[in-house]
């Protein structure tokens, strides 16, 4: 769940165990987790064909026909999946089929796309931190890059499409890697340590969670769990380097977690993990500064919650969030042009431990990639409600932990 300390053995760190075990028992989820060498390496292998009139992954469709969808993992996990996971989705019906999986990335739990659709990153989030460039048109592995920290969990592309951002959980550190003109992963260009502030209360060192680049383009941003800070960077384009030009802190033990921009980009959305609150946060893109509010309510009613992340319409009007533990749906009401968030209600996941949510690219589905059930949820979104509606039966996938519609 990321959060508290970083127990890591065996390249298996404590917000991984939480996570994945549920009611089993952490020797097992050890004993399946032992080797860290990672896939087959090299070609990507399709386990199953895809089913005929779909559209290849990563290739452009009316939005009338199945789009693809990609699924992240953990794969030294007991019961994961074998590496990325392939399918599509009719965006009236909401329905997933299956369409194999892209084998050679190890643990890939957070994915990324490339601006121009053809290249799919992958968070290797192993001891050795690592982040994977995978070719869509054919499925093809173009190699792994170090991050030079210790359980990478999340990826992002500069909207430029020049470089690739990384966040490594277990050492607190952003890294920096080129993207040349196929898509393929440079060597390391910059790598920052959140080393102040100090950790918060019960964290043993500073955790990154998520790095991600203003909608201005101006700024990146990186969320840091152990520090309680959310670290401004900007972003040299031409060296690929990152100079620090502001720090916003919330709350002594928030920890947050992910941070989510409103279209308008005067407006962000973050989630604290540790402490089950959300906070709107005003940005200024002149400055990069960051400025967090009042904490607000989850809408959560179990007695243990973690929130994960928020997802917002593409209009701006609604916003969700992922509640770990109460398995629910948060539903806001964005107002006064993404200065307020109003709660609505929650609504059941369809399954435990949502790790992750993501719309559809015209906002008209919610897929929820929900942990310990191995299952991804698709909600369909009122366009003037915004109320989400479970649309059928969950998809299975293995330990889902990321789920990226396009």
């Amino acid at each position: 769940m990321g959060s508290g300390t970083d127990e890591s053995g065996g390249g298996w760190s404590r917000r991984r165990l939480v996570g994945v075990l549920g009611g089993a028992a952490a020797s097992a989820a050890l004993a399946g987790c032992a080797d860290d060498s990672g896939g087959t390496g090299g070609r990507a292998v399709p386990e199953a064909r895809e089913t005929a009139g779909t559209s290849a992954p990563g290739s452009s469709a009316s939005p009338s026909g199945p789009r693809p969808l990609y699924l992240g993992t953990y794969t030294s996990a007991e019961g994961g999946g074998r590496g990325i996971g392939v399918a599509s989705y009719d965006p009236v019906s909401g329905r997933i089929t299956g369409g194999g999986t892209i084998t050679g990335v190890p643990d890939p739990s957070y994915l990324a796309v490339h601006p121009d659709g053809g290249t799919l990153y992958a968070a290797n989030e192993r001891a050795r931190g690592a982040v994977t460039a995978v070719r869509l048109s054919d499925r093809t592995v173009l190699g792994s890059r170090a991050t030079g920290g210790t359980h990478t969990c999340h990826v992002s592309v500069h909207p430029g499409g020049r470089w690739l951002l990384s966040a490594d959980y277990g050492s607190g550190t952003v890294a920096v890697h080129p993207i040349d003109a196929s898509g393929a992963l440079g060597e390391r260009t910059d790598q920052v340590t959140h080393r102040r502030p100090a950790p918060g209360p019960g964290q043993q060192g500073p955790h990154a969670h998520q790095v991600v680049t203003a909608p201005d383009g101006g700024h990146v941003l990186a969320v840091d769990l152990g520090t309680d800070t959310v670290y401004s960077y900007r972003l040299d384009e031409r060296n690929g380097t990152l100079t620090e030009v502001a720090q916003a802190h919330t709350r002594a033990g928030a920890g947050p977690r992910h941070l989510t921009f409103h279209p308008g980009g005067r407006y962000a959305y973050l989630a604290n993990e540790a402490d089950d609150t959300v906070a709107v946060c005003g940005y200024d893109a002149a400055t990069g500064r960051l400025r967090i509010g009042a904490p607000q309510s989850t809408g959560a009613k179990a007695g243990t919650n973690y929130p994960a992340q928020f997802a917002v319409t593409p209009d701006g009007a609604h916003a969700f969030l992922a509640n770990r533990g109460d398995n629910t749906l948060a539903r806001y009401a964005v107002e006064a042009d993404g200065a307020r968030l109003r709660l609505v209600g929650t609504v059941p996941v369809a399954g435990d431990f949502p790790r992750q949510i993501a719309l559809s690219p015209d906002g008209g589905l919610l897929f929820a990639a929900n942990q310990r059930s191995g299952t991804v949820g698709v909600f369909r979104v009122d366009a003037a409600s915004g109320e989400p509606r479970l649309t059928g039966e969950p998809f299975a996938s293995p330990v889902a932990v990321c789920a990226v519609p396009l």
